[in-house]
């Protein structure tokens, strides 16, 4: 009897036991339901934040790329602003003188393009190049107009004064002796302001003081011979002066070479010049620059 009412308490424990575990998962069940939604919704959430940030990142390295692009184009244009400058220059310089009109056509048409780049810096340095060009072409058309005006001039004047006919025409035969015939002589005091005798202009021709006729045929010939080494070396003067054996054999001096070169014509003067110089020298005549 006792026994019994032993298993009915405890069948009753279970039972109401029973009841509040059922109850408990209810509830455990719930908070995951609860939970699960909640990770659902962060995890949405962050799906969505990530999606931004990599909007916003790939936005960022967008505006990052065209700032570099625009401060690119920038650091050229400088450059492109001095050769403009450069050009307006030479326009001004040779206004009246050449015709420009082509010149100042191409300069706005480069400079339209640079107005309305700026993404390829490229196309700054191009437009630039174009502009470096067109500046010196007209320098060169400009120097050209000057070179026939001085040339006017020097046809208008006469070719001796104080020597006379006949000291221009011994003057003249030694220039032609030594091989200057197709080069132009003209009598004139105003080499280095009257102290040198003769000298040899960059635009071809040579120019003699007066008492330089009246000197001996040796010492004639010998200057005739010299001014018209200038007029060779003139003819390869960028190269002459970039030439190393220029300045390690004659000191880069225009002086000595002359004489060098007259005495490989056969025209010594009072300066001596070793064999090695004289051949290094002869290599001008011919317009060679070792």
């Amino acid at each position: 009897m006792m026994l019994r009412r032993v298993l009915v308490v405890v069948v009753t424990l279970l039972i109401v036991g029973g009841g509040a575990f059922a109850a408990k998962s209810h509830s455990l069940e719930s908070q995951r339901a609860v939970l699960l939604a909640q990770s659902k919704t962060a995890q949405s959430e962050l799906t969505t934040t990530t999606a931004r940030g990599g909007y916003l990142e790939s936005l960022i390295a967008h505006h990052e790329g065209e700032q570099a692009e625009l401060e690119a184009v920038l650091a050229v244009r400088a450059g492109f602003v001095s050769e403009v400058a450069a050009l307006r220059d030479a326009l001004a310089k040779a206004e009246g003188k050449i015709d420009t009109a082509t010149y100042r056509a191409a300069a706005v048409g480069a400079q339209n393009t640079v107005i309305q780049e700026d993404e390829d810096p490229v196309v700054v340095t191009n437009a630039t190049a174009t502009i470096h060009a067109l500046t010196a072409k007209v320098n060169e058309g400009l120097s050209t107009w000057e070179e026939s005006q001085r040339r006017a001039a020097v046809a208008d004047a006469p070719l001796w004064s104080s020597s006379g006919a006949d000291g221009y025409a011994r003057v003249r035969a030694a220039l032609d002796h030594v091989g200057g015939g197709a080069v132009g002589l003209y009598e004139s005091a105003s080499c280095a302001g009257g102290t040198a005798p003769a000298c040899a202009n960059s635009n071809g021709y040579i120019k003699y003081r007066a008492d330089v006729a009246g000197w001996d045929e040796s010492r004639l010939n010998w200057a005739m011979a010299h001014e018209l080494a200038h007029i060779y070396q003139f003819a390869v003067w960028g190269s002459l002066n970039s030439a190393p054996a220029y300045q390690s054999m004659f000191g880069s001096d225009p002086e000595f070479l002359a004489n060098c070169m007259a005495v490989v014509r056969g025209y010594p003067g009072s300066v001596g010049c070793g064999h090695d110089q004289q051949v290094w020298a002869s290599g001008i005549w011919v317009g060679s620059v070792r």
